[in-house]
């Protein structure tokens, strides 16, 4: 696991088990980075609190694509370099992929 820095722009949601989506606020959070979730942490301004929340990693690769999260660094790298696109694309059109390994030569 490692953390960075991002900020959250526009509508961005978790849910509590089976409950209703909840809103992160916009601004700065940290990500911590696990295999096959992103905790999101902020600070509640108006409360004086902290929040806290787990999303799966598809949503946050979603959310990162669509720029609702905007790592530091800008790029949206999610890092970890398993499963998925670090480019944040959903593959179609992908030129990180690009050879077909059928070209071997002699």
């Amino acid at each position: 696991m490692h953390a960075e820095n991002a900020t959250i722009h526009g509508e961005v949601t978790y849910r509590e088990g089976d409950g209703m989506p909840i809103a992160i606020p916009e601004g700065p959070v940290e990500l911590t980075h696990a295999d096959d979730s992103v905790t999101l942490s902020w600070k509640e301004h108006e409360e004086n609190a902290a929040g806290v929340a787990a999303i799966p990693r598809h949503e946050f690769d979603r959310y990162v694509k669509e720029g609702g999260i905007v790592p530091e660094g800008g790029r949206g790298n999610t890092g970890g370099g398993g499963g998925g696109h670090e480019d944040g694309s959903d593959g179609a059109g992908a030129s990180d992929g690009g050879g077909d390994g059928g070209d071997g030569g002699d």
